[in-house]
Order: C-alpha cells, then sequence, then structure tokens
C-alpha cells in the first residue's frame, strides 16, 4: 500500500478512457489514483515494480513492466518522472512509451524539463502519427493527492481540448500557455516566483525571530495584508517551529533552478535574484538538507 493518502472529491462524468501513467513518485502515484477513481482503464509503470504492484492493488489497475507495454491500447499516456533524461528514458529509449504509442494516441508530460527536450519529444511523437503535450504541474505533494494541482500546457489546441476533460480528475486549472514548450516555460516562470517568495519569508521570519517578538501572530496577521502568499500560509508556521518534511525537495529545486538559469542564458533574460537564491540552495545542500523541503531555505540564516 502506499504511503500517501488521496482525498475522495467530485468528479464530472467523463467517459472511461484506456489510459497509462509512467512514473509513480509523490506526485505520480496520486495522480495515477485519481485518474483510478474517475472511471478510467489506468495501467501503470514504474521503474521499482513493488511500487507498481502496490499500486495496481490499491486502486485495481494494471501493473506492467516497461513504459511501452504501458502505452500499448492507451488512447493517453500520461507521465511524471524526474528530468530530461529520465523522460527520453521512458519515451524513446529502449522499450519506451513511444513505441507502443498508437495512431492518435497521447503522451501527456508531467516532468518539470527543459523546453528544448519537450519540443523534440513533441517532433518525435509527430512523426510517428500521435501527440505530445507538456504539462509541467505546481500544487506540490499536497496538490496531487488532493487532486487539485495547477497544470500548465504546451501543445495543439485541439490535442489539449482532448485531454483537459480527463486531467481534471487530477487538476483543478489545467490551462494552455501556447505552443510545444510553453508549459515548461510557464513552470519555470513559477519556479522564479517561489525562489523569491521563499527567501523573502525565510529573512522576514528571521529577523522577527532575532527581534523577539512573535512570530506565528505576526503571519496571521501580514497574513490578511499584501504580504500574503501560498508559502506564507502554508509554510511561514513551519518554517518558525523549523519543520521541513514535506514534499517538494531542494535537490529538486535546484534543478528546476539549473532549467531557468539555462533557459534565461539561451534568451537574454536577467535573473540576478534566482541566481542567488540557486546558490543559497546550494548552501543548504552543503548542510545536508538537500531532501529537506524548499522551505528550508531559512536554515542558512539561524
Amino acid at each position: 500500500m502506499s504511503t500517501t493518502s488521496i482525498h475522495p472529491r467530485p468528479y464530472e462524468p467523463v467517459p472511461s478512457r484506456r489510459v497509462a501513467f509512467v512514473g509513480l513518485g509523490v506526485m505520480g502515484y496520486p495522480m495515477a489514483g485519481h485518474l483510478a477513481r474517475a472511471g478510467h482503464e489506468v495501467a501503470v509503470y514504474n521503474r521499482t515494480a513493488p511500487k507498481a504492484a502496490a499500486w495496481a492493488a490499491e486502486f485495481g489497475g494494471r501493473a506492467v513492466r516497461t513504459p511501452r507495454e504501458a502505452a500499448e491500447g492507451a488512447e493517453i499516456v500520461f507521465a511524471c518522472v524526474g528530468n530530461d533524461d529520465d523522460l527520453r528514458s521512458v519515451t524513446t529509449g529502449a522499450d519506451g512509451a513511444f513505441g507502443g504509442l498508437a495512431q492518435g494516441a497521447i503522451f501527456v508530460d508531467h516532468t518539470t524539463a527543459s523546453a528544448d527536450v519537450a519540443r523534440e519529444l513533441y517532433a518525435a511523437a509527430r512523426r510517428q502519427g500521435a501527440q505530445f503535450l507538456d504539462a509541467p504541474v505546481s500544487g506540490g505533494q499536497a496538490g496531487a493527492q488532493n487532486g487539485a494541482l495547477t497544470v500548465m500546457v504546451g501543445g495543439d489546441q485541439d490535442v489539449f481540448d482532448a485531454v483537459a476533460p480527463v486531467a481534471a480528475a487530477f487538476s483543478r486549472a489545467f490551462t494552455r500557455i501556447g505552443e510545444s514548450g510553453a508549459g515548461q516555460l510557464a513552470k519555470m516562470v513559477n519556479q522564479v516566483c517561489i525562489a523569491g517568495i521563499v527567501q523573502g519569508l525565510s529573512e522576514a521570519i528571521a529577523f522577527g525571530q532575532k527581534a523577539g517578538i512573535d512570530m506565528n501572530l505576526v503571519l496571521d496577521v501580514i497574513g490578511k495584508g499584501a504580504a500574503q502568499s501560498w508559502q506564507l500560509d502554508n509554510r511561514g508556521k513551519t518554517m518558525v517551529a523549523d519543520k521541513f518534511d514535506f514534499g517538494f525537495a531542494v535537490d529538486w529545486m535546484r534543478k528546476d533552478l539549473g532549467l531557468v538559469l539555462d533557459e534565461a542564458r539561451r534568451n537574454g533574460a536577467r535573473l540576478p535574484l534566482a541566481a542567488l537564491v540557486d546558490q543559497f540552495y546550494a548552501d543548504v545542500q552543503q548542510q545536508g538538507g538537500g531532501r529537506l523541503d524548499t522551505s528550508s531555505l531559512i536554515r542558512r540564516l539561524r
């Protein structure tokens, strides 16, 4: 059985579809679960087979041995893996999902990856008569468990329209940003915003604690004004309490910021704050905090 939980939620009636999910990490496991709960026929693949077997036992879907087998017969294949190399491996690598995609089938990638790999795989899918969307997500582990993810999508409008009703099982907002790669670029914007907000929140809490004021009370007060943010609401008091055992790790944030800074070098954008916070996260890694939640940035200041 999984260590995550999925909170029941109402689903809009959608005809049952044959779908697959590749990658059952902290995000993919509950996302695939919501698809099964919504009545879709789900086949799952995970690099560690026992996790796929546990998912199938919990949700009643099928566990398969390869991404290619997962894609065979599927109308839509969803995936959420680690990085560009992982994504290439489960799509175009040996026994990759693209080898099993039927004509007209759709591959939807929820990995936070580069815009370049999104465009590469979009072209590869089109060459064989299939379709591809890049669709990174925001909302963290809790958003995946609650079926309330925000999804930023790049790709063709008609393909997006076909997927959106199915993806509603695990998302509260499923939005097409533009052509292939645009979803990944939007996710980069998201991560730049988060980096700056978490650093500002870290400095504010550390300052308040040094000043000797009741920071839980202060957060309650300023959270009702212009300083309010998701990070303040959901991470402020846990930062005060020095708790950092949440879903999105520093190691993953550094991977994401690396993608952001690579893209900025290509397009000429200036990101001084994002570059600085990336180095602050490197400090947290050097202190042994690579698997802590990103709000652990405050530890540098204590």
